[in-house]
C-alpha cells in the first residue's frame, strides 16, 4: 500500500526549485553548515517575537526562512565534504530549539484568547518530539523509519499557511487555530503509524531469522 503524503511531490520539488540559486551561491561561498542551522534558530526567535506580538503574518515568514536554512544546511554539508554524526546531533537538536520557540510564541498569543488552545498545543508538541523520538529509537534499533503524515517538513509547511491566511482580517485567525489543530492530531497519528510500522518490521525481521 503506498504511503499518502499530505504535500504534494512537486510542492516539494518546486520549493527546491526556486532555493537553488540561494543554495550555489553558498556552496560557492562555503559556508558553514553551522551558520545556517544556527541562523535558523535565530529566524525562529524572531518568528517567536512576531507571533507573541500578534504579527501572525511576519511569523509565517520567519517559518519560511528558518525552514529554508533547515534544507540547506544538509545540502551545504554534503556539498562541501563537511557531513559528520555531531553535525548531524547538532542540526536535530537545534531544529527541536527552533520549533519549541514557534510553538511558545504560539502560545503566548492564545494566552488570553484560549485556554483550550494552550493544550491542543501542548499536544501539537508532545506529537512532533514523539515523531522525531519514534525515528531515532527505530534507527536505534536498526530500522529506518522515515514514513508518517506530519513530519516536520509538513509541520512547518502547515504552520507558515495557518499563520499567513490567519492574518487576514475578520478571519478571527480561524486558520492557525486549523493549523495546530491538525497538527496536533495528525502528529501524534504520525506516532502511532511509526509505532507499528517498527512493530512491523521488528516481526518480519524475526520470521527472515
Amino acid at each position: 500500500m503506498p504511503e499518502i503524503k499530505l504535500l504534494n511531490k512537486r510542492l516539494v520539488e518546486g520549493f527546491l526549485t526556486v532555493i537553488e540559486p540561494l543554495a550555489q551561491v553558498l556552496i560557492n561561498l562555503r559556508v558553514h553548515p553551522h551558520v545556517l542551522t544556527f541562523s535558523g534558530l535565530v529566524f525562529s526567535f524572531l518568528a517567536f517575537n512576531f507571533f507573541r506580538s500578534e504579527y501572525l503574518f511576519f511569523g509565517g515568514l520567519m517559518i519560511i526562512l528558518t525552514g529554508i536554512c533547515d534544507v540547506l544546511d544538509g545540502r551545504l554539508a554534503r556539498e562541501t565534504q563537511t557531513m559528520s554524526k555531531f553535525g548531524a546531533l547538532i542540526d536535530s537538536v537545534v531544529d527541536r530549539y527552533a520549533e519549541v520557540l514557534i510553538y511558545m510564541g504560539l502560545a503566548v498569543f492564545y494566552w488570553r484568547r484560549s485556554p483550550l488552545m494552550l493544550v491542543i498545543l501542548i499536544l501539537a508538541i508532545a506529537g512532533s518530539f514523539l515523531v522525531s523520538y519514534t525515528r531515532a529509537r527505530a534507527e536505534g534499533l536498526g530500522f529506518e523509519c522515515k514514513i508518517g503524515l506530519m513530519q516536520r517538513q509538513e509541520r512547518m509547511t502547515f504552520l507558515v499557511a495557518g499563520a499567513i491566511l490567519g492574518s487576514i482580517p475578520y478571519t478571527k485567525h480561524f486558520f492557525m487555530t486549523l493549523a495546530i489543530c491538525l497538527i496536533a492530531i495528525l502528529s501524534n497519528f504520525t506516532v502511532i503509524q511509526r509505532i507499528w510500522y517498527i512493530r512491523n518490521k521488528m516481526k518480519e525481521a524475526e520470521i527472515d531469522s
